[in-house]
């Protein structure tokens, strides 16, 4: 099971304010947030549930190849919520709130790009 996770991004204000809209809407709210002096090297934010951060930002060059974070969602509404938050907060569509029948009968999905075009998803697994 993976703890944490994270990724770097080129304008760490910006990033910030986008993954606070964005994952707002499955539960996720910014926990941490520690300042370069602290770090050694470059500011960080954690993004989490129930006070523990599980999704890390810091800025830096952003990662090459781009990444692929994938959020649980409960819902099949929080998929769509998250869609539009992200939108709203920036996001570029990479794949609107729908079926993704490929990987089972019951994934439903919505992708987009953050401001440095890392694919960012929001995914339930249970049926309607």
């Amino acid at each position: 099971m993976i703890d944490h996770s994270g990724l770097s991004v080129s304008q760490f204000q910006r990033s910030k304010e986008f993954y606070k809209q964005a994952l707002a809407p499955l539960g996720y709210a910014l926990i941490m947030e520690l300042p370069a002096a602290m770090t050694g090297r470059s500011p960080v934010a954690g993004f989490g549930e129930r006070g523990k951060p599980d999704f890390w930002i810091n800025e830096g060059e952003a990662n090459t190849p781009r990444v692929h974070m994938a959020f649980a969602a409960a819902s099949r509404a929080q998929v769509d919520e998250f869609y539009r938050a992200a939108i709203a907060a920036g996001a570029t569509d990479n794949g609107a709130p729908g079926l993704r029948a490929l990987y089972h009968s019951n994934y439903y999905g919505a992708f987009v790009l953050d401001p440095d075009g890392h694919n960012i998803e929001a995914v339930c697994h249970k049926p309607e």
